[in-house]
């Protein structure tokens, strides 16, 4: 039986000597864990810089032509404080004088911000004595910088086939001539999956300064319960809230192979964390919710006409009107002779007028309103569909708190209900969700 643990670690994992000290006694404390993937350092501290940042500030100045050896002299430090600290015999100063003349010939942004998950990858490889693998060579996107899921897998299997403990640098791959390009910030999380779909591990840990996730944002819900567990399908909801310490895109590589996530903490390694399943059993010690969670800045489009469905075509009208300006749609609550479309506020400001007269030409609504400043929160859970009463305790205790509700919708999964309220009841709608089912 397959057994192998892919570990990925964050930026605060590395920050220094101590923390990669913390990251390899993880390591060594179960031989299963045979591949790595580590981020870039991070803050050591409040006002410190993170290395992805100092290296793109470098990237800028070099661009604009002005000098940038003195934020490159700070990157340099981090990096050789910490092999100092820990003995290394790897050939940091080689590798740091390639980086360095790259930036001043010109090299494009991805290259210069993926130095620093790289470097930090030749550093762990020779504090543990492993292998270490360039992701440029494995990891590929195509022209568009869509990630070649098929490609990377294969290459990415081949070259981990083997089975010797290996050092893969998180957050960047290259296209296929081998320019490098990377994921969006917090990539790593992506590679650590990559990564353990292409060895089909029997486990994916996600290590990074939390124990996992909590149940609602704790700067809103004063200590919130932990989730011990959770579908990817959960997750895949209360990630498009915001509420995650993992990547939405790492979700995808592990979740197609069937393979768990357990996110876990460097700084307290014997908390079991947070695992993420493809489909957790429901059982009676479960809350009815797993998690609540929500985001601000949402404009509701309100779409009204007399007989509106009987008329052929009318939704696909609509919709092609923010289609042709490029405003995605987020929600779509509708009624017999309404139609609500729910989009980013930020993203219709500047077609606003033009989305709004596509419109009324080609549907002839009788009214059409645009409701701005509203949040939409997510109540989401497993164990809601085997709850009778679940909207009616929701609906009441936002009654209860006296906030207006703006709109609901519900998918046909009944993972998650979904309410819209003016943005100045955001943290009074989470609160009051959160007490009615977990401290009532």
């Amino acid at each position: 039986m397959n057994k192998k643990i892919v570990t990925k670690f964050g930026g605060s994992s590395l920050a220094d000597a101590g923390q990669f000290a913390k990251v390899k006694a993880i390591l060594l404390l179960d031989p299963n864990r045979q591949y790595v993937v580590p981020s870039a350092p991070g803050r050591r501290f409040k006002e410190d810089d993170k290395v992805t940042d100092l290296l793109y500030k470098c990237h800028r100045l070099a661009s604009m032509g002005e000098d940038f050896q003195e934020t490159f002299d700070l990157i340099a430090a981090r990096y050789m404080d910490i092999a100092e600290e820990l003995g290394l015999t790897v050939d940091l100063g080689a590798a740091l004088d390639e980086v360095n003349e790259k930036i001043a010939a010109g090299a494009n942004a991805d290259y210069c911000a993926s130095r620093g998950e790289y470097l930090n990858g030749m550093l762990m490889a020779d504090y543990m004595g492993w292998r270490f693998l360039d992701s440029a060579e494995v990891i590929k996107f195509d022209a568009h910088g869509q990630l070649d899921a098929e490609l990377t897998n294969r290459l990415m299997s081949e070259r981990l086939a083997d089975g010797i403990p290996t050092v893969v640098p998180g957050f960047f791959g290259s296209y296929y001539d081998g320019t490098v390009h990377t994921f969006s910030r917090g990539g790593s999380d992506i590679t650590g999956a990559i990564v353990a779909r292409a060895v089909n591990a029997a486990t994916y840990e996600n290590w990074t300064d939390v124990s996992g996730f909590l149940m609602a944002d704790p700067r809103i819900v004063e200590n919130p319960r932990e989730i011990s567990s959770i579908t990817y399908k959960e997750l895949r909801e209360l990630s498009y809230m915001g509420a995650s310490v993992l990547h939405e895109d790492a979700m995808f590589p592990v979740h197609k192979a069937g393979i768990p996530t357990n996110i876990r903490n460097t700084n307290d390694p014997n908390h079991p964390g947070t695992i993420i399943s493809l489909d957790a059993p429901f059982d009676a010690a479960h809350p009815t919710i797993t998690g609540v969670a929500g985001r601000k800045g949402f404009s509701v489009v309100s779409i009204a006409k007399a007989m509106m469905n009987t008329e052929l075509g009318f939704s696909r009208k609509v919709l092609s009107a923010f289609e042709e300006y490029g405003v995605s749609i987020e929600h779509l609550p509708t009624g017999i002779d309404t139609m609500c479309v729910v989009v980013s506020e930020e993203a219709l400001a500047p077609v606003r007028e033009k989305v709004l007269s596509r419109i009324v030409a080609t549907t002839s609504p009788d009214t059409i309103t645009v409701h701005d400043n509203m949040s939409i929160i997510a109540t989401v859970g497993r164990g809601m569909v085997h709850n009778c009463g679940t909207a009616a305790r929701l609906f009441s205790a936002m009654s209860r708190a006296g906030i207006n509700v703006r709109m609901i919708d519900q998918g046909s999964s009944e993972l998650s209900i979904i309410v819209g309220v003016d943005d100045t009841d955001y943290a009074e709608t989470i609160k009051a969700i959160y007490e009615a089912f977990v401290n009532q």
